[in-house]
């Protein structure tokens, strides 16, 4: 078999997340062992990257900037404040920013509902990882049964959520809710997030309610949300619907993610589902490349 032309990569941050990308770049066919870039240099984070056989530097976007190779794709892993300057900087080089922060400033990609779509696009943005858990479930009933309101809430465990995560709670709110209108057309729209300090950690979990224009059946609900869960447990295997409830014009669905991969530790399944999104649209950008080369 012709090996795949692998497309090369850099990874913006250094905490858990640009740890596990690394991991998922390392075992892909379509890309290469990234540069990692960190803030502060002989961090912890970069000193785990070079362990793992990654060129490391720091000095952020500038850093991706003067690097000895050109990159293709960069994964913005760091926080909503720092994404618009990096996409300022990199906007004319060609290269493609993945956005792992909760911004909107890039075209909105949820693999499973408008995957396809990341081969077209040089800045992609994966809204929020309550957008990834969530969203894939309301596409699917909305896309059957108009929503005259959604809301969705999703609760974290406290040790799966970073000091930059905190920081970016009121981005994550809007760009989710934002997101929440954009791919279900519902009139009215709302999003929280409980971070849970609670022993043991709990799961990752997102609630969602849809009001629906229209009474939606039980079992054409149940049959739509089991769909989903087994196209985003292709992606994401700790992903599951674990209650789905139809009554009249009211569709509840709670889905919980938990982290099966060795960084990631088993509750935050957060983490790992907007990582998978991220490798997702990279490789779909690989494809595209190889096919059109």
């Amino acid at each position: 078999m012709t090996p795949h032309a692998r497309l090369n990569t850099a990874v913006l941050g250094t905490g858990p997340l640009g740890l596990d990308l690394i991991d998922r770049i390392h075992a892909s066919p379509y890309l290469t062992s990234p540069l990692v870039v960190g803030h502060r240099p002989g961090s912890r984070g970069l000193a785990q990257a070079a362990g793992l056989g990654c060129v490391t530097r720091s000095g952020g976007i500038d850093a991706v900037l003067d690097a000895d190779r050109s990159v293709d794709i960069v994964f913005d892993a760091t926080n909503a404040f720092a994404h618009p300057a990096h996409w300022d900087k990199l906007a004319d080089t060609g290269a493609i920013l993945i956005d792992l922060t909760p911004t909107s400033t890039g075209t909105l990609i949820v693999p499973t509902v408008n995957g396809h779509q990341a081969a077209e696009h040089q800045h992609i943005g994966l809204v929020s990882c309550g957008g990834q858990a969530g969203l894939p479930i309301l596409h699917a009933v909305t896309s059957r049964y108009p929503a005259a309101a959604v809301e969705m809430v999703a609760t974290a465990a406290s040790a799966s959520v970073g000091r930059a995560s905190r920081l970016n709670l009121d981005e994550y709110l809007d760009t989710t809710q934002q997101a929440i209108r954009d791919f279900t057309h519902a009139p009215e729209a709302k999003t929280m997030i409980n971070i849970s300090a609670a022993t043991p950690a709990p799961p990752f979990r997102t609630a969602i309610t849809v009001i629906t224009a229209d009474p939606a059946p039980a079992d054409d609900i149940t049959t739509l949300t089991a769909s989903v869960e087994q196209k985003m447990r292709a992606l994401v295997p700790g992903y599951r619907v674990t209650s789905c409830t139809s009554e009249d014009r009211t569709v509840r669905v709670v889905v919980e993610v938990t982290a099966t991969r060795s960084r990631i530790p088993v509750h935050a399944g957060n983490l790992e589902v907007i990582s998978a999104a991220a490798i997702h649209a990279a490789e779909q950008r690989a494809r595209h490349q190889e096919a059109h080369s």
